[in-house]
């Protein structure tokens, strides 16, 4: 489940507050009408069904990237110095319909395995780390296999750069006909549909006079089918519990009104104010040069940078979660964004002292102590209480001191974990279903997944 491009437009502000509440603000998309129409079919699961699937793939060393198919790129030696142009095979005329330019660029090409998930999946979210100089750019492209042998084509996943200059960041949202869509940053099979396989295929870009190359050295997607389902059982305690992770706390309610250019303003930025807070975790984050743009009397201006560094043109928010994820790597973090089937997902990464942001939805009444409702938005988990409950740096805060909150265990983990509920009003919510940013430095390891049946990362 993935909430809409119009419901995460609205993402983290303040109008849904009031509106969420009212059922007003959320925006069904085909894939929450069909889990509201397969919620009788579905029994409308109240546990995390035994057929819930999800797998993470990435391609990441310099023997994966030799694996695949390149054409003007070279596998660089090295731990994860990924791949580079090495001599361009095509050229573009990119007309930038935001930046309002015309550019020539040359480009090469790297294209993936083709990648079996092991099971037929009704969603794929790609995500990538990579580096793009002045005056380049990449592309990320997806092309599926359905049910029925048929491939989609390659459907434009983002156009991505860590700077506005070049280009203007941009996502797609194209077609595959009858088999699904992607919306934004998400492939979506239609009803009756499921991928088989994948390939990714990512084309750098640079000015054709420009020696300068982008440098990718992780890409991966997760593929899932999640059931329909309107709760989960709560779980038992993971042994997280007393972890406290000492993240920096940014509220985005301080940004009120500012550079509203990018997404509204801070009411919307609750996904880059949690990258940022994570990006900070780890050290990274701009420099002072780097924001001297930034009005100086404005509080914690990394938040305003963020805000700018992953505004989606197309989609006209900050919410587009790869671009998240790019904003992080851009900082020499591998930045992932998952699908985690349980807490103990969480609590594992936790235990092993990597903060994690996950998506959620709900209205206001169903987090209490939170004070709103959202059609979609982003908070940090930074740690469990003794008795399991959540500690959460939630931006969506008066102020950077009264960021940090205790969430009830069964409350959370719900609104997470669901792919839709139902108002009081009949109308539909959709959630994230497990949705989360994962983002750590390259030599912080990673812990073994919770469940090697479905590796979430």
């Amino acid at each position: 489940m993935h909430t809409s491009r119009a419901a995460k437009a609205l993402t983290c502000t303040a109008v849904l507050i009031a509106a969420c509440a009212a059922g007003t603000a959320t925006g069904t998309t085909a894939r929450a009408a069909t889990a509201a129409a397969g919620s009788t079919r579905a029994a409308a699961s109240t546990s995390t069904a035994a057929a819930e699937r999800v797998n993470f793939r990435k391609w990441t060393t310099q023997a994966d990237f030799q694996s695949g198919t390149s054409a003007g790129v070279t596998a660089l030696a090295g731990d994860r110095q990924g791949i580079a142009i090495s001599s361009t095979v095509g050229s573009l005329r990119y007309k930038d319909a935001y930046l309002h330019t015309t550019k020539t660029y040359a480009y090469s090409t790297w294209t993936s395995p083709t990648y079996t998930p092991g099971f037929g999946a009704t969603e794929l979210v790609s995500s990538w780390d990579a580096q793009t100089p002045a005056g380049t750019w990449l592309k990320v492209e997806l092309n599926a296999t359905m049910e029925d042998g048929h491939q989609t084509g390659w459907l434009d996943m983002g156009n991505w750069a860590s700077g506005d200059t070049d280009i203007a960041r941009t996502s797609l949202s194209p077609s595959a006909g009858v088999y699904g869509a992607v919306d934004t940053d998400t492939f979506n099979a239609a009803a009756g549909h499921t991928l088989q396989s994948y390939q990714l295929r990512a084309t750098l870009y640079r000015l054709p006079t420009g020696t300068a190359s982008p440098r990718l050295w992780q890409l991966g997607a997760f593929a899932s089918a999640v059931p329909a389902r309107t709760g989960v059982t709560p779980s038992p305690l993971g042994g997280a519990e007393g972890t406290d992770l000492a993240a920096p706390q940014y509220s985005q309610q301080i940004h009120v009104g500012q550079y509203n250019q990018y997404g509204g303003g801070g009411d919307a930025w609750c996904s880059p104010t949690s990258s940022e807070m994570i990006t900070e975790f780890w050290g990274g984050g701009p420099s002072a040069a780097d924001m001297s743009w930034v009005d100086p009397s404005y509080a914690d201006p990394s938040v305003d940078y963020a805000a700018r560094s992953t505004y989606d043109y197309a989609y006209q928010g900050t919410g587009n979660w790869p671009f998240n994820a790019a904003y992080a790597a851009h900082y020499g973090l591998d930045a992932e964004v998952v699908q985690l089937p349980s807490v103990d997902d969480l609590e594992t990464l936790v235990k092993a002292g990597i903060p994690v942001a996950i998506s959620v939805a709900f209205d206001n009444g169903e987090l209490t102590g939170s004070g709103y409702g959202t059609a979609g938005h982003l908070m940090v988990v930074a740690g469990f209480t003794a008795t399991g409950d959540f500690i959460v740096d939630d931006p969506f805060s008066p102020s950077d001191a009264a960021v940090h909150h205790v969430y009830q265990r069964s409350q959370l983990e719900n609104i997470w974990l669901r792919t839709y509920w139902t108002r009081s009003d009949g109308t539909t919510g959709s959630g994230s279903g497990g949705v989360a940013y994962l983002y750590k430095p390259h030599d912080t390891a990673l812990p073994p997944v919770a469940d090697p049946t479905n590796p979430t990362w």
